[in-house]
């Protein structure tokens, strides 16, 4: 009998080594589909991946078709995610391939606590500063708010004719 050759040469792959581990804890939790774990960012989307992070899968009693999704978040981030439930939900069944997700419930923890409750969510990147407008277009925003009494309303003047002359550049 010929030996097949590999490339690995003896050694296994670690996920092979891990994969009972991962389904076990997974199904413990009630994620039947481990995937919904390992890719949870490409399932709900990197906006909803920034707020939330899956808990656990809860069937109902009696083997009801349709379980629970529960996904922990922060207070902030609640009202937000309840807007994007449905969205959530289809997006989780499509990994399915079924209707295995009915409702889909926030739990809610503060960023800092107890160890169980901690939350790291990825933030945003801050918006960039505006670049500063040219020295050409200040200069002709100035001379048209130029003739304007009250300070402050010259300025505001200014500042508009900036982003105005800004904007048709």
């Amino acid at each position: 009998m010929a030996r097949r050759a590999t490339s690995t040469y003896g050694f296994k792959r670690t996920y092979g080594l891990l994969e009972t581990r991962i389904r076990k804890a997974g199904e413990a939790r009630g994620f039947a589909v481990s995937r919904l774990l390992t890719h949870w960012e490409e399932i709900a989307g990197s906006d909803i991946a920034a707020m939330a992070r899956p808990v656990e899968v809860k069937y109902g009693r009696g083997g009801n078709m349709g379980a629970t999704l529960v996904v922990l978040t922060t207070g902030a981030h609640a009202p937000v995610l309840e807007m994007e439930k449905e969205r959530l939900k289809d997006r989780v069944n499509a990994v399915y391939g079924y209707s295995a997700i009915s409702k889909v419930r926030i739990t809610q923890t503060a960023p800092t606590g107890f160890s169980d409750g901690q939350v790291s969510f990825t933030r945003k990147p801050a918006p960039k500063a505006p670049p500063a407008p040219d020295p050409e277009t200040c200069a002709r925003a100035r001379d048209v708010a130029d003739g304007v009494q009250d300070g402050s309303l010259r300025e505001a003047l200014e500042k508009l004719g900036q982003n105005i002359m800004k904007t048709r550049t």
